[in-house]
């Protein structure tokens, strides 16, 4: 498989809170997964929360998923289709994927296909274990990304 394409996975979260680590934990995941199948255009990123500076980050990428716990009302996890929006919805101090995106698109002029991967949690308190509910959102979301990412290269590539 050629190589001209690339992809980044960036998770963000809270590992210290239960379900909040989930997007985190599907990209530790991902990169484990990348590197035993010698997928050498995925890269994966992690953070606690998104900032300014990822618009740089995903600047040199063709597809980035954005990976982060839900408390929406969502079955297991939901995979959505991101467009840049100049509404800067700051929550703690943490910029949305789409003014990520929209930055991404005002100052270096790129704005690659992006999505948000929405994964259902459940509790917020401050331990390390994330539920076990989460946990099976999260392998749900895993094969999924997974199979997306393989399909989306072979279109890509051909």
């Amino acid at each position: 498989m050629s190589h001209n394409i690339k992809i980044l996975i960036i998770g963000y979260g809270n590992p210290g809170r239960q379900d909040d680590g989930v997007g985190v934990l599907l990209v530790d995941d991902l990169h484990q997964w990348a590197e035993e199948s010698k997928l050498e255009f995925i890269y994966t990123d992690s953070n606690y929360q998104l900032n300014l500076e990822d618009a740089a980050t995903i600047s040199d990428f063709d597809l980035v998923i954005f990976a982060d716990a839900s408390k929406e009302d969502v079955r297991d996890f939901i995979m959505t289709r991101l467009e840049p929006s100049p509404v800067a919805n700051f929550t703690m101090h943490s910029a949305s994927p789409a003014f990520i995106l929209h930055i991404c698109e005002q100052i270096f002029h790129r704005s690659p296909e992006a999505y948000l991967l929405h994964i259902k949690g459940y509790k917020w308190e401050f331990m390390n274990e994330p539920t076990a509910r989460a946990l099976e959102n999260l392998n749900r979301a895993l094969e999924y990304v997974k199979e997306y990412i393989i399909n989306y290269s072979k279109t890509v590539l051909k």
